[in-house]
């Protein structure tokens, strides 16, 4: 299994629409940085949010989610509650290989103000947008800054094809838009 370089990652999005919007260098004037870097892809957060609220005392049980669990809203600036998270989206489409599998981690600007950015593995011939899920870990409220970076997308190519891809066994969040709430 190999890392994949900058160059191989432009030459994905130019020639496959791997990322789609993609930006073919790192954007970082006056804005949490976001684009192509060395080794993986700095993707946005888009302006679409579903915040956490315990008003209703529910239970979080991801086999019965209750999307009441959440309030929507869409902004330049979204206030994540303290000790609490946000369900958000990314900006860019992503197609992933056949032989790719993607680990993501959260930029550091977030991560040393305490606000926690998770997102899964892209298996291979996944596509999507991706749901983010943005934990503040603080005691204060945190802000979440829309169409900036959020977290880079670090890509590795397998040394041969998996049997089966998560096309083939058309998993339940295959082509997602918008927020995606837990499936079963």
């Amino acid at each position: 299994m190999g890392l994949c370089s900058d160059r191989w990652i432009t030459r994905m999005a130019r020639d496959h629409g791997m990322i789609e919007p993609f930006e073919d260098r790192q954007v970082r004037q006056g804005v949490i940085s976001y684009g192509v870097s060395s080794y993986g892809y700095d993707m946005r957060v888009a302006s679409e949010y579903r915040i956490f609220t315990n008003a209703l005392s529910s239970i979080v049980d991801p086999k019965h989610f209750d999307p009441k669990s959440f309030v929507e809203f869409e902004g330049d600036v979204c206030i994540v509650p303290p000790n609490s998270f946000a369900l958000a989206r990314s900006v860019e489409y992503f197609r992933i290989p056949r032989n790719v599998l993607t680990l993501t981690v959260g930029k550091s600007t977030y991560a040393r103000c305490g606000i926690i950015t998770n997102v899964t593995p892209f298996e291979p011939e996944w596509e999507g947008y991706v749901t983010l899920e943005i934990s503040n870990t603080t005691p204060l409220p945190a802000k979440i800054y829309s169409n900036e970076g959020i977290a880079q997308v670090v890509f590795f190519t397998g040394d041969e094809d998996p049997e089966v891809s998560y096309g083939d066994k058309k998993g339940k969040y295959q082509g997602q838009h918008g927020v995606t709430l837990p499936r079963i």
